[in-house]
């Protein structure tokens, strides 16, 4: 079976919003949701059944959900629960649906996000067509420049734990007559998450792994955003990410007062009061950045954390071959740097390309197992041998040799990228970067 995707960007004129769960009890349709699990792949549910599985009896699978759900004998089952431990500690909550489960919310999502994105705020640039994290971040530096210099920066607690069901069936009501999708969508809030065995109800929140609730999401927090527009404040959000501008530190707080009552009290959401804060701009981290000025840097926070990663890729001890490390270290970099990148410093970039090449050196001078080995090694790639045995027959330890001349130039920047394909981003010349030189003042 072979099923044709399609861009849900715009409104699907021949969908009648009252006739919503006639459109979902569609092959073609259910099948572009298919298409989307697929290609977000993932998991089995607690059914263990894999999207290769499903996907080998595809016809038979997407004719028993529809006869199901015609019938109302449909029910989600509860999801997986994992944790994935975040960097500060604690862990993440995320659920993981059974395949069957994931087509039918993909394909709700399908249809009923062409007709809530358009209605959403033109700050809101989390989990919508055309719109992504770097979009946000530079009209956050327009704002900051525009002299918006102090930040409101909003933290919710739990926030997809604890979204109120009775709340959000309301607002989807305002837009969706169709009482039976209305229905099925709560079906799905509350169909309850395992945990060793054992199924938790569900009588708030929306389960992150589910791909409905993005959307879920931002049905909910476009309150917030109609409130932030109606107030006339300039704001980012980006999910449950949310940043205000103000021009003085006395409006910042005043607003960030008024706003905290409107989320408690009006949307049944927590305020996390630990991590929100009110601060200048060049204080805060907004999806990994931080606006100085007219300018983008990478966070203080996001540049250790990459620090941290480049040191477990690069682990001593290791006997992993160095074009294995180099291999893995590509991989996250290429992704890494491909989002940071949008930092007007390359070199931040830079420093981290750096780091990595000092760690990968480190680990060269040790397998040498004896400083004689290291000094053949070094002038057999060409080292004078008055530097080499000046350098190495020091008393310094292995990583103060990784930074030395005799070291560096014997395992030079241009073999490690010629030689060795290790991947570098900072000499790429992007139009918007300073020069390789300048460096953040990061609070």
């Amino acid at each position: 079976m072979q099923i044709q995707g399609r861009k849900m960007i715009g409104r699907n004129l021949f969908t009648d919003e009252t006739r919503l769960f006639e459109a979902l009890l569609s092959v073609e349709e259910l099948g572009i949701g298919f298409k989307a699990v697929k290609a977000n792949r993932g998991s089995p549910g607690i059914d263990g059944m894999t999207i290769e599985e499903f996907g080998s009896h595809l016809n038979e699978e997407l004719g028993r959900l529809i006869e199901e759900l015609e019938n109302w004998t449909y029910e989600p089952k509860p999801v997986r629960r994992v944790e994935i431990p975040k960097a500060t500690g604690g862990v993440r909550l995320l659920g993981v649906p059974c395949v069957r489960d994931r087509v039918v919310q993909a394909t709700i999502k399908n249809l009923l996000e062409p007709i809530f994105d358009p209605k959403f705020s033109d700050s809101s640039y989390g989990f919508r067509p055309g719109k992504n994290q770097k979009q946000a971040v530079e009209r956050a530096r327009e704002i900051v420049a525009s002299g918006k210099g102090y930040v409101v920066d909003i933290d919710l607690s739990k926030f997809f734990d604890r979204i109120n069901h009775d709340r959000l069936i309301n607002r989807l009501s305002k837009t969706v007559p169709d009482k039976r999708l209305l229905r099925l969508i709560g079906m799905t809030l509350r169909s309850g998450v395992m945990v060793n065995g054992v199924v938790i109800a569900t009588t708030e929140g929306s389960v992150q792994g589910s791909p409905l609730s993005p959307l879920l999401s931002n049905v909910v927090l476009d309150e917030l955003d109609q409130e932030l527009g109606n107030r006339g404040l300039e704001f980012c959000r980006f999910a449950d990410d949310c940043n205000i501008f103000a021009k003085t530190h006395k409006a910042a707080d005043r607003i960030m007062s008024n706003v905290t009552r409107f989320i408690e009290k009006r949307l049944k959401l927590q305020v996390n009061q630990e991590k929100s804060q009110v601060a200048k701009a060049d204080r805060v981290k907004f999806l990994g950045m931080t606006v100085i000025g007219n300018a983008i840097a990478i966070s203080k926070k996001s540049m250790k954390k990459a620090r941290a990663m480049v040191a477990e890729l690069t682990p001593r001890g290791t006997h992993e071959t160095l074009e294995a490390t180099i291999k893995k270290i590509n991989q996250w970099y290429g992704g890494w740097s491909g989002y940071y990148q949008m930092t007007y410093f390359p070199a931040q970039l830079g420093s981290i390309e750096a780091h990595i090449r000092r760690r990968l050196r480190a680990r060269l001078v040790s397998q040498q197992k004896s400083r004689h080995n290291l000094a053949k090694k070094l002038i057999k790639r060409h080292v004078p041998e008055r530097l080499v045995n000046r350098t190495v027959f020091k008393n310094d330890a292995r990583w103060a040799l990784s930074h030395t001349r005799a070291v560096e130039m014997g395992f030079s920047n241009h073999w490690f990228t010629g030689v060795m394909k290790l991947a570098t981003k900072s000499t790429k010349n992007l139009s918007h970067w300073f020069g390789i030189k300048v460096w953040p003042n990061l609070a």
